[in-house]
């Protein structure tokens, strides 16, 4: 199913979606990190669970989610989401040119 398929309107909330993903995925993680600092046991375990999908949705890769998991410390997850963030564009505006 191609993006013909749908109303422009649709197209629309389609290419925002995908624009704003790693925005979401940061939001989420952010949303996490106040849980996880109180959190402890089985449930710090199934917040992280939420962590993880939710930081290689933002655009870290897996091998290093897994990695601030197994450090399993809210401080050093609370940074990384802060520089991730200091990356991410803001939505609707264009990337900067590099260095020629």
């Amino acid at each position: 199913m191609g993006m013909e398929d749908y109303t422009r309107h649709q197209q629309g909330i389609i290419k925002r979606y995908y624009d704003n993903k790693e925005t979401m995925g940061l939001q989420r993680v952010a949303e996490l990190v106040g849980d996880l600092y109180l959190a402890e046991g089985k449930k710090r375990q199934k917040i992280w669970d939420q962590i993880v999908p939710a930081l290689v949705k933002a655009g870290l890769p897996e091998s290093q989610a897994n990695h601030l998991r197994q450090q399993d410390r809210a401080d050093i997850l609370a940074e990384t989401v802060s520089r991730l963030d200091a990356k991410t564009p803001e939505p609707g505006s264009k990337p900067k040119p590099g260095p020629r």
